[in-house]
């Protein structure tokens, strides 16, 4: 993998990752369509993949930084009264939707990661990824809560969503915040939460790697060039972030439908290419 492609992957994970398009789904099928040489499962990979998970990571973090300040000075003791049992409480909501997926994942980690390797069935969760959305924006519950509001039963809700993002073309954004929107929540609020929960997953995601990689042998040269796809994933991540957010400030009747129909034409293509060339 020569620095070209590490940076064209880095933009692709840093976006897609928090676009409701689904990263993996993307991962999947795209080296499929351009006939890539990459391997994803070679000694090089690993290291590269850690580093991009930690470049978003630290990226969310940076934008999120405010919130995470506040939940940790809160949950210590420090700060007012209020701050201390708003800290506590959101440290639950967030715990409570980070669950399910923990369980699942754990549970059925090898049937998921089979699904990694069919470009085909990726190509066809895109498409379900997309009208997900869609009916997502017209099934939601009409109401303008704030994530202030959000309540454990709502966490839950909204973390069982996240567990259709172990399949490869189902966006855990566009779960995470479909499962919001039908609680009640306003785009803001669900995307917000949607971010916020994103955090542990992908630390927790990066960590479960790093013993792997500690038994590899890193090729010479292979760590510069991660380095440099996490900054660039990082920045990537971080102006999707900012998009995002005041994207879904300002539309809050469909702002989910151009994500939609770009996953319906992008899985229906990627599936005829797939399947006739």
């Amino acid at each position: 993998m020569d620095s070209l492609q590490a940076i064209l992957i880095a933009i692709l994970q840093g976006a897609t990752e928090l676009f409701p398009v689904s990263s993996l789904g993307h991962a999947v099928v795209l080296p499929a369509l351009l006939h890539s040489n990459i391997n994803q499962r070679s000694h090089e990979f690993l290291p590269f993949l850690v580093m991009l998970h930690t470049g978003t990571a630290t990226a969310l973090l940076a934008y999120f930084w405010r919130d995470w300040w506040m939940l940790g000075t809160g949950v210590v003791g420090l700060g007012g009264t209020h701050q201390v049992k708003e800290s506590r409480r959101v440290l639950l909501l967030i715990v409570i939707a980070t669950i399910p997926a923990v369980i699942l994942g754990f549970l059925l980690e090898k049937f998921f990661r089979n699904l990694f390797g069919s470009p085909m069935i990726a190509a066809g969760m895109l498409v379900l990824n997309g009208l997900m959305l869609l009916i997502g924006e017209r099934l939601r519950a009409r109401g303008h809560r704030d994530l202030s509001s959000l309540r454990p039963m709502d966490a839950l809700v909204i973390g069982c969503w996240q567990c259709g993002a172990l399949i490869p073309g189902i966006s855990r954004s566009g779960a995470t915040i479909v499962g919001g929107l039908l609680r009640g929540i306003n785009h803001e609020g669900a995307a917000h939460f949607s971010f916020l929960i994103a955090t542990p997953i992908i630390i927790g995601a990066t960590v479960l790697e790093v013993p792997k990689l500690l038994h590899e042998t890193v090729p010479k040269g292979v760590l510069t060039t991660s380095a440099i796809a996490a900054v660039v994933a990082g920045v990537t991540a971080w102006l999707s972030t900012w998009f995002l957010m005041r994207y879904f400030r300002h539309n809050d009747l469909t702002a989910l439908n151009p994500f939609a129909y770009y996953c319906i034409v992008f899985g229906l293509g990627s599936l005829g290419c797939l399947y006739f060339i």
